[in-house]
């Protein structure tokens, strides 16, 4: 017998472990993202700080 074909009644038949193996952790990808992002973000905090204070 085969372990995809036994069905139990009211249950949940698992065939892998993890459905998705390629979806786990974080790509390089995702982190040079991050990276990019974050440093736009920390480089034009100042320029609005100060721009927010001189019209201010």
């Amino acid at each position: 017998m085969d372990v995809e074909n036994v069905r139990e009644r009211g249950g949940v038949v698992a065939l892998q472990d993890h459905p998705y193996p390629e979806q786990q952790g974080f790509s390089t990808e995702d982190i040079l993202w991050a990276v990019g992002i974050w440093s736009v973000i920390l480089t034009l905090t100042p320029a609005i700080a100060f721009y927010l204070l001189m019209i201010a």
